[in-house]
Parts: C-alpha cells; structure tokens; sequence
C-alpha cells in the first residue's frame, strides 16, 4: 500500500488508516478485533488511530496487536473525562489518561498524542498543550497533534505547537480544504483525514435513524453528484479517492468492524488519485451548492 510522509513528523503512513470507533462504540467481539487489525496489518497497513473515549477501542486494540508493536504507528486522543472523576480537559486528566492509554494500549509510547476537539479557548490558554509537551519530553509519546475543524483547525495548524491536524475531509465535508489545509501544507504539518468517505450515508434511500450521520445525508441529497447514482462499490471508491487527491492530506482514517469490508477498502485506495477532472468536478459542485453553515463535522 502507497505510504506519504506525514508532514515534519517524518512518519511514513500508509494512505489509509484503520479507525477505531467503530469496534468501541459497536462493542465488537475481542476474537473479531484481533482477525481484523492482523490481516490488516497483514496486507501492509501500518496505521492505527483510536481514541479514550471510544469506550473500549483502546483495550480492544492493544489486546490485538501489542505483540506486533513495531509493525504500525499508533495513534490516541485525548481530553475527555471517560471514566475519570475530572472536568474535561482539566491538565490532571489529561496526565491521567495518556498514562491509561499505554496501559490500556499495551505499549510504553505513543506515536502521536491528539488533542479531541479541543476548543480554541482552551488551546490559547497552552495548560493543555503543556500536558503533552511534558509527556513528549518524558518519552511516552513522540508527536502531538491536534483533531478538530473549522477556525479552531486553522488556530491549531498556525500557532505551531502541533505536528499534526486531523480533521474531516470528504465528498460532504470540504470546508477545510479552502480553510486549515493550504496553511498544513504551507507549515508542513502532516493532515489525517476522518470520515473520508462521508460515513457512505449516501447508501440510504430515506434518511438513516442515526442521527451522528444526518448533516451529511442532507447535504448530500442538496449537491446531487452524478457519481453517487451508479454502482456502489465505485462510488464508495470515487469519494475515498477524491479524499486521498486533497493537495495536504496524507492518510485517511476509515474505521470498521468488518474484516471485508478493511479488504475492499485497501483495494479502493490502491486505485489513487481521481483524475483530475473528476476532481475538479466534486470541488467545483461543492463551491456552486455549498451553504454558508456547512462548516467542518466533528
């Protein structure tokens, strides 16, 4: 699988990472977890992004795969109060839960340490920011990051203390292309993109009962892509796509607690780039249909 350079971390990543909400908020079976990060890394992904408040993700991850450690890079988040008796982003519970994700991840750091939309408020007041800072310094992570969108995004990308931004990019979701991107490139700060293919809410024909995917449908439904009206299995493949051809993104993270579907997946990134004139097409519907509030998801 393609690798890109994430930015001035110098990790080589594949273009498509595995996510781990899903298996957390699922509750996928720990024998399901396992087969599925194993044939993953297997087939040459070597990225694994989660989170402290995936409910069990961590635990499930680290169970799976902590005898393969040097086989991937490894990704958390941090910042809410998952089980700790303290405010969210609170300096204490940060320290508390980096220290629980390696516990709970099975390994002694952390590849890269997330702030999980954190607002911009409490990124310029740098307490939160510190906390990670001390633990790079202690050797139990190696890179900080920062997971959010809209202007808060772009703060995190121009005020220097992250090495990387992960934010939402898709077919549904291209604020951040014109926002927080060009300046990832300008300052070399590795992009991780999430929900890169729009949760394929458009798979529905009414609109889906969950309402964490209901922006998208409805945008959707408003820019009408031609592409999205054929076969399923190209459409899924021309949004990943359009995802991984963003100018600034190198990894786009797809989460998942079906084996196959991993499969068809890595098959789909293997195709690259969208040609450019397709491309061109999907940004150019965006910028004609496009409203004023279709500000970045979390």
């Amino acid at each position: 699988m393609e690798k890109r350079r994430l930015g001035r971390t110098g990790l080589d990543v594949t273009v498509l990472g595995f996510g781990g909400a899903e298996v957390g908020f699922q509750s996928a079976e720990q024998s399901v977890v396992t087969r599925l990060l194993n044939a993953a890394l297997d087939a040459g992904l070597n990225l694994i992004d989660t989170a402290e408040c995936y409910n069990n993700s961590e635990e499930l991850i680290g169970n799976a795969v902590a005898n393969r450690r040097d086989d991937f890079h490894l990704f958390t988040k941090c910042g809410h109060a998952s089980r700790i008796d303290l405010p969210d982003w609170d300096p204490r519970l940060l320290e508390q839960s980096i220290d629980r994700s390696l516990r709970r991840l099975q390994t002694d750091r952390i590849d890269l340490m997330q702030l999980h939309t954190c607002s911009e408020e409490k990124l310029r007041q740098g307490d939160v920011i510190a906390v990670l800072q001390k633990a790079r310094d202690a050797g139990k992570i190696r890179y900080i990051g920062y997971s959010g969108d809209c202007a808060t995004a772009l703060y995190a990308v121009q005020c220097g203390a992250f090495d990387t931004l992960q934010t939402s990019v898709s077919i549904a979701d291209q604020e951040s292309i014109g926002l927080a991107l060009p300046e990832a490139v300008r300052l070399d700060v590795g992009v991780i993109a999430k929900r890169p293919i729009a949760n394929a809410v458009w798979r529905t024909t009414s609109k889906p009962d969950n309402s964490y995917v209901h922006t998208y449908w409805d945008r959707l439904q408003q820019l009408d892509y031609d592409f999205l009206k054929g076969d399923m299995d190209e459409a899924v493949a021309s949004a990943l796509r359009f995802t991984l051809t963003v100018p600034g993104v190198h990894t786009a993270i797809v989460g998942t607690a079906n084996p196959e579907r991993w499969r068809s997946n890595a098959e789909l990134a293997r195709r690259g780039h969208l040609p450019a004139e397709q491309y061109e097409e999907i940004r150019a519907r965006w910028k004609a249909v496009a409203q004023s509030h279709w500000t970045g998801q979390a």
